[in-house]
This record gives C-alpha cells, structure tokens and sequence, in this order.
C-alpha cells in the first residue's frame, strides 16, 4: 500500500510521523516481548499495555516535533483527543491480534526457527504484532491529522 501525499509540508509531517511511529515501535515491541516472553504477562494484555506506553510517547513527539506549530489548542484537549483517536487504535488493534495470535502461532509452530534462538511463540506474537502495528498506523495519522492537529496550515 503506498501513501501518496503531494504537499511537501505534509509528506515532511508524514515522514515525522513515520520515524516517531519508528520509535514507538520500538517500544511498543520492546515492552510487549518483556512483558509477554520474560515476565509471562497474556499477550493479549500485553499489548495493551505495551500499546500504551507507545502512545504516550507518542503524543509527546509527535506534539512537540511533528506538528511543534499545533498551539492553539490547550494541551489538555490535544491530549483528550490523540488518547481517544489511539483508543480507538487500541479497540481495531486488540480484537485484530486475538483472531491473528492463533493463526500466526500455529503458522509459526511450523517453521524450525529453534536453532536460530527464537521459538514459535516469540515468532507468532510478533507477526501478530507487526500486522496490527500497520493497521493502526495509517488510522492514527490520517485521524490525528485532521482532528487532533487540525490547528495547523498546510
């Protein structure tokens, strides 16, 4: 799937976007591998809080490096609105990962993936992730831009 996005300003905003998505990425992954691989947490709950973090990390660089212009709203809002558009990320998200997780598990059970140190679960957890990490991606930019960050010129 290819995004086009033809006014500069937007694909620079877009890229931003795309490397704090990165970086939440990152921690949504991290968290949720800790949570789900070392302390035994459901993965199902697992992503959510690991969901989450990301978001709030998130919000702060994308409020603050992605649209540094976007003031004249009170932070207050802006926040009441990037946690409903990322709640609802979370209610397409979570139901998502519960109908893949099996399907990716038994997928992934069948790859001998042992002797290059991962195992099925830790494969099939994150194929799961992975796809549901895409899905909420373009939800959240295109949301976030038009209703949480609609303050700013184009």
């Amino acid at each position: 799937m290819t995004v086009i996005i033809k006014d500069p300003q937007e694909r620079k905003r877009f890229l931003k976007f795309l490397a704090v998505g990165a970086f939440g990425f990152v921690v949504d992954f991290g968290l949720f591998n800790l949570l789900s691989a070392l302390l035994s947490v459901d993965s199902v709950v697992a992503q959510v809080v690991s969901f989450c973090t990301a978001v709030t990390s998130n919000f702060l660089w994308n409020r603050y490096w992605t649209y540094p212009d976007s003031r004249s709203k009170a932070l207050n809002v802006q926040i009441g609105q990037f946690a409903l558009v990322s709640l609802a990320g979370l209610l397409i998200r979570t139901p998502i990962f519960a109908i893949l997780e099996p399907f990716l598990l038994t997928w992934a059970s069948r790859w001998q993936v042992s002797k290059y140190g991962l195992n099925a679960v830790f494969l099939g957890h994150n194929a799961a992730l992975v796809i549901v990490v895409g899905i909420v991606m373009l939800w959240n930019f295109f949301v976030n831009r038009y209703w949480t960050y609609n303050d700013i010129d184009r």
